[in-house]
């Protein structure tokens, strides 16, 4: 009751407040993108949902479009602008998400949502995450965020899930107000953007680097069924 109607009807009641109530700092950060960045303001990425249905997230833009000479991106580390950064640091690149919330893909509070080339690499009981819908924010932001190991991370997820309630979520949330101020827990230490959970195995030497590429697969067919 609490997850499908209450927690639903508070996700839209604060998401529109916020839309509305911080509609001029949305406007000055879309103008600042696209000055120092460029087009689009927006980055999109599929992202797989409530019971792993994949939708589209939305944020504001962080990095670059920059390649090399044969047209491939450049390494995450050179097209992270200062500004991008901060953007990152700020938390205000994810101000788009509210929109997510609003329209039923995210809430509030949740595990957050991972790319799909990461749950392939889960096990069963990690993609129980995806009993709840996915929040903004969650238990595992405002313990470590991206600085603590993908085990931990999928660990605190699955912790959520099981103590899931009102006055839980009230915790989280004002919690993570003190983890934004921080501006730490970023990334992973020696990392410029958080590492995809498959980079992170085979870095650690847990995965082979046949069965990287296969999960990689996985992933993209997982995409292609969905149709975005």
């Amino acid at each position: 009751m609490y997850d499908r109607v209450v927690k639903r009807f508070l996700d839209i009641i604060i998401s529109l407040s916020v839309i509305l109530g911080l509609s001029p700092v949305y406007l000055i950060t879309a103008l600042l993108v696209r000055k120092k960045l460029g087009s689009p303001v927006l980055f999109s990425q599929l992202r797989p949902g409530y019971h792993e249905k994949i939708f589209r997230m939305y944020k504001f833009r962080s990095m670059t479009d920059e390649k090399d000479e044969n047209g491939k991106l450049l390494p995450d580390e050179v097209r992270l602008t200062p500004f991008g950064a901060k953007l990152r640091s700020t938390s205000l690149d994810e101000l788009p998400e509210m929109f997510n919330i609003l329209k039923g893909d995210m809430s509030i509070v949740g595990p957050r949502p991972q790319l799909v080339r990461d749950i392939v690499f889960m096990t069963d009981e990690q993609r129980r995450r995806a009993d709840v819908r996915p929040g903004l924010t969650g238990l595992a932001q405002i313990n470590g965020r991206n600085a603590i190991s993908w085990e931990k991370k999928l660990e605190y997820d699955l912790e959520y899930i099981r103590n899931e309630s009102f006055l839980y979520d009230l915790k989280i949330f004002f919690g993570t107000f003190a983890a934004v101020f921080r501006h730490d827990d970023i990334n992973m230490e020696g990392e410029a953007t958080a590492l995809d959970m498959g980079d992170w195995l085979l870095k650690e030497g847990r995965v082979t680097e046949e069965e990287y590429l296969a999960k990689q697969e996985e992933a993209k067919e997982l995409i292609r069924r969905s149709g975005l």
